[in-house]
């Protein structure tokens, strides 16, 4: 898929365009995947492509699901983001540069990383030969 905003807004609900392709942010605690602990892979929600897997999703306490690790080095790019008066690291979809979140360096090991996620760039993929824990 290109970058056609057209095409994006037929694939996409309202809130998904905004947060995806405007770079929004949703509600704190309003995600559906925030409390998500089944076994499985989260991809995203505008091409598909896996981006983190619940073996490094954990609570943050920050209302957003927050994962450790991407599911491979390819998945995620980064960019600086200097909006809101901070400086951050913006996380991207690889395939498609949809915004995701953001990156700090406050997260548990092995890895040191908070990847904070907005929940509806992602979709849930359950992994149905684990059992739920």
């Amino acid at each position: 898929m290109n970058d056609n905003p057209d095409l994006w807004r037929e694939k996409l609900d309202e809130e998904q365009y905004r947060v995806c392709r405007l770079g929004g942010t949703e509600p704190p605690w309003s995600g559906t995947l925030n409390d998500e602990k089944r076994p499985g892979r989260f991809d995203c929600v505008c091409c598909g492509r896996p981006l983190f897997v619940s073996d490094a999703k954990f609570d943050s306490g920050s209302g957003w699901p927050s994962f450790f690790r991407p599911a491979s080095p390819e998945a995620l790019t980064t960019r600086r983001d200097t909006s809101h008066g901070m400086i951050r690291t913006e996380v991207l979809c690889a395939g498609c540069d949809a915004h995701l979140g953001h990156v700090f360096d406050d997260g548990p090991l092995p890895t040191g990383r908070r990847y904070c996620i907005n929940s509806v760039c992602l979709d849930f993929v359950p992994d149905e030969t684990q059992p739920a824990t």
